[in-house]
């Protein structure tokens, strides 16, 4: 079930994945305390993370279980996923994290019964009943689904005086406009009223109940490079390196003159906008 004007495909974040790493805030240790200590996690059971990308959440969350698997139907993303997780020395221990290639309309796809499910700012992109549906299925009687809501590209907007100036936003998404469009690219389709909503619906139908809402990590000064903010640019689907074809250069050229416009020595800072963690029981 897609939203109208569009249909997933494999090429949604071609070329994205190396720019998480910098152009994607981290989630903040705060969301983890909250979610641990709401769902009363303790080391044992098994986390599934539900379209991880490269790992962001799943990593965090990996060390309150005794194994997570991530999954996702990028291989970019579960390449720089497992290589972040090979930094962090996780696969190698008795917190295990491993990752599976697969779309979420896939599962179960044998991977067995978990404690926790995950969604990080992927549910949208999803068959939403239909993945509903079947990990319900897979949640331990006692278990939990987890949707973190979070925008992590960006910080807040408003004028609010920081150390160095904010990104300018409201340029960047011009400029993307004026080289892919007034409509938003998502892949080889478009999404001109955005990602489906209706979620708690959705959920609802499903069978869960709740949802208990968490919030966490809002409001904190992060410092942020020119190379940052390019990146952040590319980490998105509707501005991924792949929509530009060959004038990629010229994009990224004019992107970074607009940066040094607002800021000469290419520092920036923005405030984090605020984390929700919904909390759904089988």
């Amino acid at each position: 079930m897609d939203a109208p004007g569009w249909t997933w495909d494999e090429t949604l974040y071609t070329g994205s994945a190396r720019h998480y790493g910098t152009g994607r805030m981290p989630y903040p240790p705060q969301l983890v305390d909250a979610v641990r200590d709401a769902l009363g996690l303790d080391g044992s059971g098994r986390l599934l993370d539900v379209g991880c990308g490269p790992g962001s959440l799943t990593l965090l969350l990996a060390p309150l279980f005794q194994e997570a698997i991530g999954v996702d139907a990028d291989p970019d993303m579960l390449a720089e996923a497992a290589r972040r997780a090979a930094g962090a020395g996780l696969g190698t221990t008795a917190r295990a994290v491993a990752w599976r290639r697969l779309r979420a309309e896939d599962l179960p796809a044998g991977l067995g019964t978990f404690r926790v499910a995950t969604f990080a700012q992927s549910f949208h992109w999803m068959d939403q009943p239909l993945v509903a549906r079947r990990v319900r299925a897979m949640l331990e009687p006692d278990g939990a689904w987890v949707h973190v809501h979070a925008t992590t590209h960006r910080g807040a907007s408003g004028g609010q005086p920081l150390p160095h100036p904010h990104p300018p936003w409201d340029g960047i998404d011009a400029l993307v406009a004026g080289y892919l469009g007034p409509v938003r690219r998502a892949g080889r389709g478009t999404l001109p009223a955005g990602t489906r909503g209706g979620e708690e619906d959705v959920m609802r139908q499903a069978g869960f109940a709740g949802p208990t809402r968490l919030a966490a990590g809002g409001g904190r000064v992060v410092d942020r490079t020119a190379d940052d903010v390019v990146s952040a640019v590319f980490s998105l689907s509707s501005s991924a390196p792949h929509l530009f074809a060959q004038r990629l250069p010229q994009f990224e050229a004019d992107l970074r003159r607009l940066l040094r416009e607002t800021s000469p020595d290419g520092r920036f800072c923005e405030l984090t906008t605020e984390i929700e963690a919904v909390i759904w029981r089988p």
